[in-house]
């Protein structure tokens, strides 16, 4: 018999694409009552120095749930003084990090002490570089659930094919199964809450060829979204930046990391909008365009960034129905 030997990094993709099934699965059945819903919280005594461990599991504007080996969770807050950092090892000191980077399904330690609503506050927070590269991995595939039917159908047909393939797959390698079952199971848990927002407004910059400077117009689209936010009840912020398909790959993605990053900082040092209240910005590169890259006002709108201020489902299904309807 052959055997058929394949290595981590496609064994890892083929975990993620059976995730992102998994979880267009539950998008397309309607909302799915959460095991952790009604799990425990530890209360952690005012001034008491506690260290915990645990996996992301919600995060909010200033505060994150952490869920530990036993299933107990952990509301940590997260404050201008807390420090994030990658793990060091011999003779060597972690990297800094934006809490930007404290995505939904990283595992990280939390140090800090207890505050008055029992909570955990944060001073240092720690994790692998490797858990990091995880998280972002699959937080990148999986994008907030707008409740639109028109998007969750064509995720789904788009999901379809990349199934049928993995199906291929996995005729050539029932050896590996097992684990990987272990393993997809782990990580479907860990990013169970990432369809908790809904998009309440977008805005969109453009920029010119090979540029990542931001425009008169682009910098007012800003003011206007900026202002929104400001005024909204618990908001995060995504950013993604795009490029147009002129170029090579590599300098489109970088290209595209920079729009994105130009916005965050224009956000940040004009409005004071503080860096846990945005979503790490990711840039495409000249993946997912919006308008035929054949043509010259096509391509013009492929180089831009699109920015949306995301709100708690929770809190969007708490307001009276009047209200609700006049949110886009």
């Amino acid at each position: 018999m052959k055997v058929i030997t394949m290595s981590r990094g496609i064994r890892c993709a083929i975990a993620t694409v059976f995730v992102a099934a998994l979880i267009a699965t539950n998008v397309i059945a309607g909302p799915v009552q959460d095991a952790g819903d009604n799990r425990p919280i530890r209360t952690i005594a005012a001034g008491q120095k506690t260290k915990i461990k645990g996996t992301i599991i919600t995060r909010d504007a200033d505060t994150l749930t952490l869920r530990d080996g036993s299933g107990m969770d952990t509301v940590v807050e997260i404050t201008d003084r807390t420090t994030v950092a990658s793990k060091g090892g011999f003779f060597k000191r972690g990297t800094n990090y934006d809490v930007t980077s404290l995505l939904r399904g990283l595992t990280i330690e939390a140090e800090g002490r207890g505050n008055a609503s029992g909570q955990l506050t944060a001073e240092k927070i720690r994790f692998s570089k490797d858990d990091l590269e995880t998280a972002r991995s699959i937080d990148s595939r999986v994008t907030p659930v707008e409740g639109r039917v028109t998007q969750v159908e064509a995720q789904n047909e788009a999901l379809a094919g990349q199934v049928d393939e993995l199906n291929e797959v996995s005729k050539a390698m029932k050896s590996d199964i097992d684990v990987n079952k272990a393993e997809i199971a782990r990580t479907n848990e860990r990013i169970s809450a990432l369809d908790d927002y809904l998009v309440q407004d977008l805005a969109t910059v453009y920029f010119k060829v090979n540029s990542f400077v931001l425009s008169p117009e682009g910098k007012t689209e800003l003011d206007i979204l900026a202002q929104k936010a400001l005024a909204t009840k618990g908001y995060m912020i995504e950013v993604t930046g795009f490029a147009d398909s002129t170029g090579n790959t590599q300098k489109n993605r970088v290209l595209s990391q920079n729009r994105a990053d130009s916005v965050v900082r224009y956000l940040a040092e004009t409005y004071d909008i503080p860096l846990r209240r945005m979503i790490t910005p990711f840039g495409y590169g000249d993946l997912k365009p919006v308008a035929d890259n054949d043509s010259l006002e096509g391509r013009s709108q492929n180089r831009r960034v699109e920015v949306k201020i995301l709100v708690n489902r929770g809190l969007t299904q708490a307001m009276p129905a009047s209200a609700a309807s006049t949110n886009p």
